[in-house]
């Protein structure tokens, strides 16, 4: 039954295109195609009463192999980086291209860590299994970096075909929640699933008709889904009761005051301020400096902001969001020339196609 719904999607889904759900699409097909079998064998009448009962809905925490790869790839043995490398290559299927840009690092560099990576799993006989008890714990770090890492392409691309890729992130909220069933007293792994649902509560509003990117000063609140917002929120309030903060609900709890404020003229930008500072002390790169920069454009004005977004240059220099970022502040302080300089360099380095149509626009202003 399988193999014929897998036969029956080569064959509809190029003319069709690919189901929003295809693991539910491959089910449903090959749910239908039994029963036909059945009902054309009076043998099975009884079978067939109990299949067309059944919901047949998986157990996911056991059927989804991808986690136990997860696992696997994850394995204390490689080094953190290494973890991630390898896991975005195996289980997500990002090319090397992807993860060289998520990390900011040279292709080869990360190639390099793959092939190593796969190398110490071979010579270290590394088992091809779901951990238990405390080996669970010590593989979580790696873990909550690919599927963070996989959200956040998911949620906005940086490849060039689209803006965003909604299947991905929905799966990577799926796999999370898979772990946290396994794991449900680990704060930082509800943060991540917080900060997931927070930020997917506001896709609705993120792109307009024509699939323009619509910034957060300008979206539509209205549609944000509030149920999700509301869930999100419960899981940040659960994982803060546990009281071991760290930076995936630091992120959560930026991420719930932009959800939580009815207006952008109303957003909280001294306690984001604060919380960015509490991020750079648990988790300090230059990314997250970039985006405390911002807040602080926001809380102390775009000279202030200015000094520490320049302190990166040399970090973030291949990096489109920040010549995109130090645009608007030289814009916002009269440097006109100067900003339609960066926001050049900016496009040169962006590949999505949303984020460049915003950056063409900027530049025709």
């Amino acid at each position: 039954m399988v193999q014929d719904s897998l036969v029956a999607a080569l064959e509809t889904w190029p003319e069709q295109g690919i189901p929003d759900k295809p693991g539910a699409w491959l089910m449903t097909t090959a749910r239908r195609r039994a029963i036909d079998i059945l009902r054309r064998d009076q043998r099975y009448r009884e079978k067939l009463v109990l299949l067309e009962r059944s919901d047949l809905r998986p157990e996911p925490a056991e059927a989804d192999d991808r986690l136990r790869l997860i696992f696997t790839c994850c394995h204390p043995a490689l080094s953190q980086e290494a973890q991630v490398a390898l896991t975005l290559r195996a289980v997500v299927g990002f090319t090397t291209t992807e993860i060289s840009s998520a990390f900011l690092l040279a292709e080869a560099t990360v190639a390099q860590r793959i092939v190593r990576a796969k190398r110490k799993i071979v010579d270290a006989h590394i088992p091809y299994r779901m951990p238990e008890g405390a080996e669970l714990a010590g593989r979580l770090d790696g873990v909550l970096s690919v599927l963070y890492l996989m959200f956040n392409e998911g949620y906005l691309s940086r490849g060039t075909q689209v803006a965003m890729r909604r299947d991905l992130a929905d799966d990577a909220l799926w796999l999370a929640s898979l772990v946290a069933r396994l794991m449900p007293d680990q704060p930082e792994l509800l943060g991540l699933l917080a900060l997931m649902k927070l930020n997917l509560a506001r896709s609705a509003a993120r792109f307009d008709g024509v699939g323009e990117l619509v910034l957060l000063p300008d979206q539509d609140r209205a549609l944000w889904d509030q149920a999700a917002i509301a869930q999100g929120i419960e899981l940040l309030e659960r994982a803060g009761a546990m009281k071991a903060t760290g930076p995936y609900q630091v992120q959560a709890a930026i991420a719930a005051l932009h959800s939580e404020a009815r207006s952008w003229a109303e957003t909280d930008w001294h306690q984001i301020v604060v919380l960015y500072d509490a991020l750079v002390r648990m988790a300090d790169s230059p990314v997250v400096r970039l985006n405390r920069g911002v807040a602080m454009s926001h809380f102390a004005g775009p000279e202030a902001a200015l000094g520490e977004v320049n302190d990166l240059a040399i970090a973030l220099s291949g990096y489109h969001l920040f010549h995109s970022i130090r645009a608007e502040l030289l814009e916002q302080l009269g440097e006109r020339v100067q900003a339609r300089e960066e926001l050049h360099r900016a496009l040169d380095l962006c590949s999505n196609p949303a984020e460049r149509s915003l950056l063409e626009r900027r530049l025709k202003d």
